[in-house]
């Protein structure tokens, strides 16, 4: 199925030595987050479906790369220190993975702190809404994947849709086409850590977009699916947790900004 692509903004953010960081305009907009009893692979922690109102945001439109966070990580510690390289498999295009969750919160708060500006990891609701770009269907673009628009074990099929390439690593960000919110790798490449701790399903879950945390927690929800895992894992809908402190070489991330107005002249 065709969807037009919808009018948004960005803001490009320069890092320093020729990098970076491309940002797209999330419209403000409200959404069924969840998925339906009727959609194939469907999890109970994907219940129940339940409306959110969005607020206008900036997201990365890319997961963040690994020279983008060589750049950040050589800047002065805020609360912890990071490794430069922890990337297993590397490439200055390809997403930084094996990152914790203590890991990108130290990134954004360097990037605050550079910019002046509040970055963030997307809450999960902003992050299945910028996935979903006003799609209803399990993926952005339609009821089903393929391995033309998004890095995943196609050795499956999900639904009617075909097999495909298992290219068992990640992929340069930005090889794959953009939802119509112009974010590419929503789907596949590395799975995503969101702002949230894990809730095992949306009852209580916030429907302003904010951020669902606890005081105390051990696991934080990861978004998106990634290179080796199958189609039903990269849904839009589809959530899993990892305990904060895990590092592995399917997880990476992309950063969330709050509204930027630009300066009057």
């Amino acid at each position: 199925m065709s969807r037009q692509f919808h009018p948004i903004g960005h803001i490009t953010e320069d890092l320093g030595k020729d990098v970076t960081l491309e940002l797209a305009q999330i419209p403000a907009g409200r959404f069924s987050m969840g998925s339906p009893p009727s959609e194939q692979h469907r999890q109970q922690t994907e219940s129940p479906q339940h409306i959110v109102s969005i607020p206008e945001f900036y997201l990365s439109r890319y997961p963040i790369t690994q020279v983008q966070w060589r750049l950040v990580a050589a800047l002065p510690a805020v609360k912890r220190e990071l490794d430069d390289s922890p990337s297993h498999f590397t490439g200055d295009d390809r997403p930084v993975e094996s990152v914790s969750w203590f890991d990108v919160v130290e990134f954004c708060n360097r990037l605050s702190l550079l910019t002046g500006k509040d970055y963030h990891l997307p809450s999960e609701s902003a992050w299945e809404y910028s996935c979903r770009a006003a799609s209803n269907t399990p993926f952005a673009f339609g009821e089903t994947l393929n391995t033309e628009l998004a890095n995943y074990d196609g050795t499956a099929a999900y639904g009617a849709g075909p097999t495909g390439n298992f290219r068992q690593q990640t992929t340069r960000v930005g090889k794959f086409p953009a939802n119509p919110y112009g974010l590419s790798d929503m789907h596949g490449n590395v799975w995503e850590w969101c702002a949230d701790h894990w809730h095992g399903n949306y009852g209580n879950a916030p429907v302003d977009g904010s951020v669902w945390q606890d005081q105390y927690f051990f696991a934080c929800v990861l978004r998106g699916g990634a290179w080796n895992t199958q189609a039903a894992s990269c849904r839009s809908a589809s959530r899993i947790w990892e305990a904060a402190s895990e590092q592995s070489n399917h997880i990476g991330f992309r950063v969330a900004c709050t509204l930027v107005k630009p300066a009057s002249s």
